[in-house]
């Protein structure tokens, strides 16, 4: 009999292995050390991929410049996946009040006021700002795993608001960054096979916002400029996707002025494997317990 999907069975049985930690909030739960070490794992197995690659391997926090992320223009097409961290400021009398008003079980977020910092919305977003001016003739690539938000609450286990995603940037040349993200669209497909998963690559598009947004999403689509590798999880006629790649074209590039040894403006990609997804893959195939996995799999993750 062939693999039956639910959502309420997957999320049903992470919880009850212990591998998630409910805290209340949908789209947001603790991990146990089993599913640590599994993500580990399968972060260090796309570094053994990826080892000849030549990258520069970078670490941001959590949170963003907020003047990095309005120039994003990420506001003018996701405003409803954004996070932005607000804080008290006030003196002793918006104190009392604020004190009050929580023990109450009021209203407090008007004592706040907005900060210099944003969640981070994408992995990516973080690195641009350092491109900035002359990249080198072959271009830069860089590679990280970064917290990331979208203010997206589901009861759907794989729909997370706070997950980590291991992103490789590239930037340079049109030709250089396409070439980059085909290889890598290849590699991805044959990572996830690898690992005993049927996955397969298909053309996406982002969930851009209101009537605008549905043009952006089919240009999108039309141009080719994002592409998923998908698996099923919690549905097969909607499978999962667990790694993403987007061609940015010159976005980037007139945003953050960043231009190739001729002059012209750059071109970026990325590429980011959703870290938690695949772990949540890896459960639903293979079982909640990694010990009773298949060989093959345990050879690629724990060799």
């Amino acid at each position: 009999m062939g693999a039956t999907y639910s959502s309420q069975e997957l999320y049903d049985g992470l919880v009850g292995s212990g591998l998630i930690i409910p805290v209340g909030v949908p789209g947001i739960f603790g991990r146990n050390a089993v599913f640590e070490d599994v993500l580990r794992r399968f972060d260090d197995h796309v570094s053994r991929v990826a080892k000849d690659d030549g990258a520069e391997k970078m670490l941001f926090p959590p949170t963003l410049d907020r003047k990095v992320f309005e120039k994003s223009e990420f506001l003018d097409s996701f405003p409803q996946l954004a996070g932005t961290i607000f804080s008290f400021s006030g003196k002793e009398k918006e104190h009392a009040e604020l004190s009050s008003r929580v023990h109450a079980g009021e209203s407090w977020g008007h004592l706040q006021t907005m900060t210099d910092l944003v969640l981070t919305p994408a992995a990516c977003y973080p690195v641009y700002p350092s491109f900035t001016g002359t990249v080198p003739e072959a271009g830069r690539l860089v590679d990280m795993q970064n917290w990331v938000f979208r203010n997206e609450p589901s009861t759907e286990p794989t729909r997370m608001q706070a997950f980590r995603v291991r992103e490789f940037v590239r930037v340079g040349p049109p030709d250089v960054v396409v070439a980059w993200r085909n290889m890598w669209l290849e590699r991805g497909v044959t990572i996830m096979r690898s690992l005993g998963l049927p996955a397969k690559s298909e053309v996406a598009n982002d969930p851009f916002f209101g009537r605008g947004g549905r043009m952006l999403a089919a240009t999108q689509r039309e141009q080719q400029l994002k592409f998923e590798v998908t698996i099923p999880v919690i549905s097969e006629e909607k499978p999962t996707a667990v790694c993403s790649f987007n061609w940015h074209q010159d976005h980037f590039g007139k945003i953050f002025d960043i231009k190739t040894a001729d002059g012209k403006l750059a071109n970026t990609a990325c590429l980011g494997f959703g870290m938690e997804r695949v772990c949540m893959a890896l459960f639903k195939h293979h079982g909640f317990d990694p010990k009773t996995w298949p060989a093959a799999v345990r050879e690629k993750l724990w060799p």
